[in-house]
């Protein structure tokens, strides 16, 4: 009886953590209740309807992106101030009325922008008395929402950037401005789309919301449970397997919920306890739990909300963003299972019962070999086959491939309906098999449609990912409200009618989990817009790169330190997405100016993933790590120590980040398919290696100096350009009077690398590198043409005269009167990948040292 009691204690204090960082702590009862329920259903409601072609075909309901986000930001303040208390002694059973004031107040704040759309279009920059009255409260009642659902950093932040803005001309030497007017900053802050209104909130309002629906649905209808089942079910009669089941069940998971928390709480009270019972102490488990919960944020196509605001701040595709976020994610993951799997070995662990039957090796090879082929021929068939569908149908394709769509829902869940139902398995509960493999996969597999589509959508139609996750989101729609009563149909249970009432119940839950997850998104997002607005409005940006400038001495090493270390300890009291917007905001442009000027051109993609990373860090670290808070609930561990293991744990990800600042083949740019492979394997190979290093243990416990050259190795492996610029630099000096010699002689789709002198913004001066695409022609003259470049001799000086407006040249940064100080032209020498050798003979070296101490060692273990 006291097991249950706090069994019930201890998921009532999980549902409350996440509750309270989430979705909000407060449960009213009654008619307060049903509002707040209902409320959040008609946000989701909403925001289906905006994404969906419904307005257009009907002609109603069409709103601007102003408008839309106007909405959304009402709806979000609303709910925050409904579902969080403002005190932890305020009440959670109902709503004070002071707490309904405010909320209706302050959605009216926000909804402004809508209900006087017309009016402050026709007088722009002129606000008036009611103008300013409503967006100083709304921008005074956004910071207590921010303060209530978020906690007091962001607001804080926030706040301070206001002032600053406002007491410009008092502050102190290098941080002083003109300062801006209460009405000029009203106007910017609140009634244009520069402050609050801006870029973030857009992108909460037209991608994210969906994405974290579309997540809410599946969780609903099951393909949470299914997603662990299937994770065990595979890995977990492995050495250690509970914890690899975890990673893969945590990624898995990440897929589809954009919150670390969230994510450490649904799986971690399956996961821990078994991870427990096999060997792993409750700090460890519990920290293997938060390693891979908080990687379910790098892991696209969700990504937390920051792939949908990388897309608006780079400025390149979706696809290109998760083409580019993908290779570091997977191999973030593998090395966490191997990771994993060296804590196993070093404890000696075993794992648990696998009910599948025995079958040896090569059947197993076969089966694996048979099935992947029939997947790849699948998706040629599926692929070529709708290629040539859709010409030849024309409008009815769509109709064709929603038909063809329903047939395969309908023949995956007759399928599943011949295996028994996934139940949800007690956490406390002794395991005494794992469940088999192919009843549970088959079970659910019409869970991964939704998914297909939204890829599909993505990635081959490059439909808008506000449209590709609607489409899945009514697929998903369609499977949750369907799937009961066809599986009750199939099974010959004959309880359709309580079913569909089941899956119309499993509906309404979805679309107001949906909206509750996104409430602190919505005003994280819009409360991040103050800060880029103030950036803007002041140049405080520059102001912050010289500062950062002087701090890093001209470093871009240094400088990538000082981002990570400010990272970490803004994420520590902001949420992730609002550290990624306030960090890259105010330092990606800086390190991109900073490697410019000290010779490295560091693509903006890679900065502001090298951001969001060290940002996801911060739920890790501590001491306020909330995840690890959150499996230390689970675990029954020290909550601390918790933290400081998944921190050890997570350094393969902490280490990414600057190796794919410096060898930017591991974000597959301008990389081909063959050598992405290649590079995949490799840097795969160094991950597994750096975390060997890293845990002391490859084949048998590693001494000092074999962890040192496993260091060594896996660095060699990670950029094999760093020792070949050593022994051969890669590009030669030329004098910049000769630059059409050199353009004639070079290779086309080569680069040439140009020092230039110039002035910044502000006319200060600036020393800049600039990398070059050389274009096609006959000549270097005309291929100079081409890039829009025309160049005057002064002496000894090779000034730029001229930048045709649109060119390439002027794309670079290229402008007039700028001084060409230097070329450097590529040179014929050997692949840096040949340095991967002796990288890969040293790490045999320590293998081969490792394995004549193996029989000593492995006794000594198992003693």
């Amino acid at each position: 009886m006291s097991q249950t009691s706090d069994a019930n204690d201890l998921n009532t204090e999980l549902e409350d953590l996440v509750a309270t960082s989430d979705t909000g702590a407060r449960k009213p009862t009654g008619a307060a209740r049903k509002l707040l329920l209902s409320v959040a259903a008609a946000w989701s409601l909403f925001q289906l309807w905006i994404a969906s072609p419904l307005p257009f075909m009907v002609g109603f309901g069409v709103f601007n992106s102003t408008e839309s986000r106007s909405i959304h930001l009402a709806f979000a303040v609303f709910l925050g101030f409904m579902a969080y208390p403002a005190f932890k002694r305020s009440p959670r059973d109902y709503i004070p009325v002071i707490d309904w004031i405010l909320a209706v107040v302050a959605a009216f704040c926000a909804a402004y922008l809508y209900i006087f759309y017309t009016d402050l279009a026709a007088r722009p920059g002129r606000p008036i008395t009611q103008d300013v009255i409503v967006a100083v409260i709304g921008l005074v009642l956004l910071l207590e929402a921010t303060r209530r659902a978020l906690g007091p950093p962001l607001m804080i932040v926030a706040l301070v950037f206001i002032v600053y803005s406002m007491a410009g001309p008092w502050m102190p030497g290098i941080l002083a401005h003109r300062g801006v007017s209460l009405e000029s900053l009203i106007n910017h802050q609140w009634l244009t789309t520069q402050g609050v209104f801006g870029i973030a909130l857009g992108v909460s309002t037209s991608f994210v919301f969906l994405f974290v629906l579309f997540g809410s649905l599946l969780d609903k209808a099951g393909a949470g449970n299914y997603f662990i089942k299937v994770a065990f079910s595979l890995l977990g009669h492995y050495r250690g397997g509970p914890a690899k089941a975890a990673v893969v069940a945590s990624g898995m998971t990440g897929l589809i919920s954009g919150s670390s928390i969230a994510n450490t709480v649904t799986t971690g009270t399956f996961t821990i306890p078994m991870m427990k019972r096999v060997g792993f102490s409750a700090e460890k488990a519990g920290a293997v739990e938060v390693a891979s919960s908080v990687n379910g944020q790098i892991m696209p196509p969700v990504m937390g909300a920051a792939a949908f605001l990388m897309v608006e701040y780079v400025g390149i595709s979706y696809v290109e963003v998760i083409k580019h976020a993908f290779l570091p994610a997977l191999i973030s993951y593998i090395a966490l299972v191997y990771i994993v799997h060296l804590e196993a070995v070093k404890a000696g662990m075993k794992g648990l019962q696998s009910s599948n039957p025995q079958r040896p090796l090569l059947r197993k090879v076969l089966g694996f070999m048979t099935g992947l082929i029939l997947l790849m021929a699948l998706s040629f068939a599926v692929y070529y086959g709708l290629g040539w569908l859709k010409p030849l149908l024309g409008d009815a394709a769509g109709w064709v491939i929603g038909a063809a769509l329903g047939a395969v829902y309908i023949g995956l869940l007759k399928v599943g309906a011949r295996y028994p139902e996934l139940e949800m398995d007690d956490p406390d509960a002794p395991v005494v098999s794992l469940p088999q493999t192919k009843p549970t996969v088959m079970s659910g597999l019409h869970f991964i449609l939704p998914v297909i589509v939204l890829i599909w959508c993505l990635m081959v139609e490059r439909l808008s990912p506000g449209l590709s996750a609607f489409w899945a989101t009514v697929l998903m729609i369609v499977i949750i409200i369907t799937q009961r009563p066809l599986m009750a149909l199939f099974r010959g249970q004959g309880e359709a009618g309580a079913a569909v009432i089941k899956g119309l119940d499993d509906l309404w839950q979805g679309l107001i989990a949906g909206a509750r997850n996104m409430i602190g998104i919505g005003i994280a997002t819009a409360t991040a817009g103050i800060i880029v607005g103030a950036v803007s409005q002041t140049g405080v940006g520059l102001v912050l790169a010289d500062l950062v400038e002087i701090l890093s001495m001209g470093n871009l090493l240094l400088m990538l330190v000082l981002t990570a270390v400010l990272s970490l300890i803004l994420g520590m009291g902001l949420p992730t997405t609002a550290n990624y917007i306030v960090v890259s905001a105010l330092l990606a442009p800086v390190i991109v100016t900073l490697g410019q000027q000290s010779g490295l051109l560091v693509p903006l993609i890679a900065v502001h993933l090298f951001v969001f990373y060290f940002g996801i860090m911060a739920d890790v670290t501590p001491p306020v790590g909330l995840a690890s808070f959150a499996a230390a609930a689970v675990s029954g561990g020290d909550p601390i120590r918790t933290g400081f293991q998944a921190f050890y744990y997570s350094l393969r990800t902490a280490a990414l980040p600057f190796l794919f600042i410096f060898n930017t083949d591991l974000l597959l740019i301008d990389v081909d398919f063959m050598h992405g492979l290649l590079i995949f394997a490799v840097a795969t190979l160094a991950m597994l290696i750096f975390a060997a290093a890293t845990q002391g243990w490859l084949v048998v416990k590693s001494r000092w100096y074999e962890s040192l050259l496993l260091l060594l190795v896996a660095f060699t492996l990670f950029r094999p350009g760093f020792w070949m610029d050593m022994v051969h630099d890669p590009y030669r000096s030329v004098p910049p009077a000769q630059i059409e010699q050199v353009l004639e002689r070079v290779d086309a789709g080569s680069n040439l690398r140009i020092q230039v002198d110039g002035e910044d913004d502000i006319g200060q001066p600036r020393t800049f590198f600039v990398l070059v695409p050389v274009p096609e022609g006959s000549s270097g003259s005309e291929r100079l043409d081409k890039l829009g470049l025309l160049l005057m001799q002064d002496g000894d000086r090779t000034l730029v005269d001229m930048v045709t407006y649109g060119s390439p040249a002027a794309d670079l940064g290229f402008d007039f009167d700028q001084e060409i100080v230097e070329i450097l032209a590529p040179v014929d020498r050997w692949a840096k990948e040949w340095m991967w050798i002796p990288g890969l003979a040293v790490l045999l070296l320590v293998i081969g040292l490792q394995w004549r101490r193996r029989p000593a060692d492995g006794a000594q273990a198992r003693a």
